[in-house]
């Protein structure tokens, strides 16, 4: 089924527009009380849900949001106004059970098309549209909402269309009243002042559930400084100019969002679900998305922009033995590894294909010399600028709603669910002096610094110098070089020891100082040859050995608190469902977006073993909290009664890791998960949880282990 705005004659002959919800081979001719302007090849042949396409017999395609015939300024900007509304409700759909209200921003450059100072209401044209598309889009989400969304129903029913939008202008500094271009003083009897006040100075108002101002229209809202961390959704009422860029605008939008509790929403697990800016476009804006990537770009000119032999030969990377430069010849081996590959292109750009490769896990082997140091020569690469590092803008219109099915209300998931569904907190407790004894042996044993050192290069110009010789830096041809070390080599710099290390493990300055006080005046002394390098390893060492001692003493205390089932379609709308699976037939979801091919293959394997009940891709709401940040499991799976040892699972997939700093925060989550489950299957008597990290279907059925015959 599809919704169509098509022209209807009416029984008084009068021709008018509507919203209809047709279906396959639908006419609109039919349908339009037989108008001539559908009369050729306009039975609906095709509706995509996927990509949100209707095909009409005559071959026309028409895609979401798109206008076609007699198609005025004026139908655009009400396309605009409806698609502003439908994104918002969308949004405030997903988050209204987090606390966070979603505001709109309508960006106008007539301040008459919305505040019209000669109409009795002082209602301009937008503000009537506004509540015309408003009035229709409430009475359908209305008509939609589950029965399990009551809360939100409640909140969206109580909501006048007439209250719910709002404007602010300029202001007059010295009346500090708004001012109306057209009229002037006649604008000091409007309300809008109490409008200004509520949007530009009472945020905290604002953002409350009970002001009813959602949607805000502005003419001045880059001029007047305002700023609002909850806009979710942009609209662009007005013709693209000159004098305001693209990032400007959309800066407006890119803030992270706060809750009713006035706490940022940057939890790293959801940080990226949650604060989602919608821009819709008007017309002049079709090639949006272009200008603002080409913004961006131009904004990044300090960085480098080719992968070229010359750029990674001198580049520092530390080896066991100390810093070292990248040679010409590893250079030169880093350079045709990205050709090889197709990580580079005939300019020596960086493509998106190493970038995919790098997020899946799965580039390509480093040449064996280079190997032992790739940690560090993929951050060298990484430095290079690439245009597939630019934030990606996505057709907001091809994402889909997933919404649970069946398989959720099954017993056995529900059981599952009722033995993993508590919040916890964590507590470590551990001696401080037993901490410094461990840190001191260890710093003792590992610590190695080394020392500074420069290099004095002696040359001589040569004769007869070009031009091109002066451009290519070859004028000069070196004699001689010296390098200097250990103590005659000293940093005047001044460094804040104890407050650095403190910083970086997380220790107070006290414990910091009876750490240092406690090891070898040899190691220490180390400290004058290279400060920089032995505050990096110290802190390495001690944070070390802190992670260990945490994990060895950390307690899970469960709470009274469970999560709620919101968390399982709180993040729901704005999937990507290019990435999504067949529809599945096992999961409590129809579809499930998968991160990378191992998942891909868990999931094949998890749809079709016949000893799988139900299983579910955990929401990333669902966090078990840790020393090193929050921590969400993958997978939660429910096995066949009598098939398997372990009925209930909960599973960690993982392939390779391309960061070795990443790798040490992953393996202290999962050991920190391990005490968490160890802690809730002690309070079960039977059919405890079972944790696990499995690389494939297969392994997770070696960890379960089949049932005794």
């Amino acid at each position: 089924m599809a919704r169509l705005e098509i022209e209807v004659k009416l029984a008084s002959g009068e021709i008018k527009r509507q919203l209809r919800r047709l279906e396959f081979r639908d006419d609109l001719f039919a349908e339009s009380g037989e108008l001539d302007q559908y009369r050729d090849g306009f039975t609906i042949s095709q509706i995509d849900a996927r990509n949100d396409t209707v095909e009409f017999a005559n071959g026309l395609v028409l895609r979401a949001g798109e206008a076609t015939g007699d198609v005025s300024e004026r139908d655009i900007r009400r396309i605009q106004i409806r698609e502003t509304i439908k994104a918002h409700l969308d949004k405030e759909k997903q988050l209204f059970a987090q606390g966070i209200k979603v505001l709109s921003l309508f960006f106008i450059d007539e301040v008459m098309k919305y505040r019209d100072y000669a109409q009795p209401d002082e209602k301009g044209e937008y503000a009537r549209v506004f509540e015309e598309e408003y009035e229709l889009l409430k009475a359908e989400y209305l008509a939609e909402l589950a029965i399990d969304n009551d809360a939100y129903r409640k909140h969206l029913a109580g909501i006048d269309a007439a209250k719910t939008h709002n404007g602010y202008f300029s202001i007059d500094k010295k009346t500090n009243r708004l001012k109306d271009p057209a009229v002037g003083a006649r604008s000091v009897d409007s309300d809008d002042v109490d409008a200004y006040d509520l949007i530009l100075k009472d945020k905290e108002r604002l953002l409350s559930f009970a002001e009813p101002t959602r949607f805000i229209f502005s003419h001045s809202a880059l001029r007047e400084g305002w700023d609002n961390p909850n806009v979710f959704v942009m609209c662009m009422l007005k013709h693209s100019d000159n004098t305001v860029s693209r990032r400007q605008e959309v800066g407006r939008g890119l803030r992270l969002s706060v809750d009713q509790h006035g706490d940022r929403m940057d939890n790293p697990a959801v940080v990226h679900d949650i604060n989602v800016l919608t821009v819709v476009a008007s017309e002049s804006y079709k090639n949006f998305v272009a200008g603002l990537q080409k913004e961006i770009a131009d904004t990044l000119t300090s960085r480098p922009r080719k992968a070229t032999e010359a750029y990674f030969a001198g580049k520092t990377i530390t080896t066991d033995a100390g810093p070292v430069e990248i040679t010409p010849a590893m250079a030169k081996q880093i350079y045709r590894y990205l050709l090889k590959n197709d990580y580079s292109d005939d300019a020596d750009q960086i493509t998106e294909a190493y970038h995919q490769a790098k997020e899946a896990g799965t580039l390509a082997a480093l040449p064996d010399e280079l190997k032992a140091h790739a940690d560090q020569i993929f951050q060298i690469i990484d430095s290079v600028f690439s245009d597939a590092q630019l934030p990606k803008v996505e057709d907001g219109r091809k994402p889909k709603t997933n919404p649970l099915n069946e398989n959720f209300e099954k017993k056995e998931f529900q059981e599952l669910w009722r033995r993993i569904n508590q919040k916890a907190v964590y507590r470590v407790e551990f001696d401080s002096e037993e901490l410094v004894r461990k840190c001191v042996s260890a710093l003792d044993s590992q610590l190695r610094v080394t020392p500074l050192q420069y290099t004095v290069q002696a040359g001589i110009q040569g004769d007869g110098l070009t031009d091109e010789q002066l451009k290519a830096g070859d004028g000069f041809a070196l004699t001689g070089s010296t390098t200097e070390r250990g103590g005659s080599v000293h940093s005047l710099v001044k460094y804040d020891l104890l407050g650095k290390i403190a910083e970086n493990t997380e220790l107070t300055r006290k414990t910091v100082a009876e750490i240092l006080t406690g090891i070898q005046n040899s190691v220490f002394g180390q400290f004058k040859e290279n400060p920089e390098h032995f505050i990096a390893e110290a802190s390495r060492i001690i944070a070390e050995q802190k992670a260990t001692m945490v994990i060895e003493r950390l307690a899970y205390d469960g709470l009274a608190e469970h999560y709620d089932v919101d968390i399982f379609t709180a993040n729901q709308t704005g999937q990507d469902f290019s990435k999504a699976s067949a529809k599945l037939k096992r999961h409590v979801y129809d579809y499930v977006v998968t991160d990378s091919d191992i998942e891909r293959k868990f999931v094949d394997g998890l749809d079709t073993a016949s000893d799988v009940v139900v299983y579910a891709k955990l929401p990333r709401g669902f966090l078990i909290p840790t020393p090193v940040g929050d921590y969400n499991p993958d997978w939660a799976i429910s096995f066949k009664e009598g098939s398997v040892k372990h009925i209930y699972f909960v599973a960690e997939t993982k392939g390779t890791m391309s960061s070795m700093k990443l790798r040490e925060i992953e393996k202290t989550k999962i050991a920190c998960a391990r005490k968490f489950f160890d802690e809730i299957g002690r309070r079960v008597s039977e059919d405890r949880i079972k944790y696990d990290v499995v690389t494939s279907y297969e392994k997770l059925m070696d960890v379960v282990g089949r049932a005794a015959a």
